[in-house]
């Protein structure tokens, strides 16, 4: 229901993009972070305090959570969408994701894309690897790699191993383009 959505408004919308950046929009629009975003907008995670019974600390570390509160908009379009049909849900669903089409179209950059097609253009490839997991299982921190080859060329840390490798590959992009202010490449 989502991503038919978003990507029927995308389609209307920008006619002339192509498939490929309509499709990076889309992911970028429908993605879990943004579900989480829009859910803390339409204040999910205090809907949840409010009606879940269950130890107070563990309500409240749900309620928090990125991937829950993903899963609750989530939850929330369907059951909105079973009692409405589509055509009365799509347009509140374009409206609550909005801001996050219009971040998508000006301020996203997705560096892992943009690194491998730099590459590409001279025959090279990266490949990522997880350096460091920390913290709990809730609460954990990644350390990624971006490599050429044998060599790291871009380190990065994130709350999630897709954090961790975009992260990574800025700073790559960095020195595969020359503005890397000073950071080497390091062998493994």
């Amino acid at each position: 229901m989502l991503e038919l959505s978003i990507a029927r408004t995308l389609f209307d919308s920008f006619p002339d993009f192509s498939e490929g950046r309509m499709a990076k929009v889309r992911s970028h629009v429908v993605s879990r972070a943004s579900c989480a975003v829009v859910a803390r907008e339409l204040e999910l995670g205090e809907r949840l305090r409010a009606e879940a019974t269950g130890p107070p600390d563990e309500v409240e570390r749900l309620a928090r959570n990125r991937n829950v509160l993903a899963a609750l908009l989530e939850a929330a379009i369907a059951a909105v969408y079973l009692e409405h049909g589509f055509e009365e849900t799509e347009a509140s669903i374009v409206e609550a994701f909005a801001p996050r089409i219009e971040y998508a179209l000006t301020s996203h950059v997705d560096h892992k894309t943009e690194l491998q097609e730099q590459l590409a253009r001279t025959g090279r490839t990266v490949s990522y690897t997880t350096l460091t997991v920390d913290g709990p299982p809730h609460d954990r921190s990644f350390t990624a790699a971006a490599m050429i080859g044998d060599e790291i060329v871009g380190r990065g840390v994130g709350r999630s191993k897709k954090d961790a490798e975009q992260q990574a590959a800025r700073e790559a992009l960095a020195v595969v383009t020359g503005a890397g202010g000073g950071v080497e490449p390091r062998r493994v």
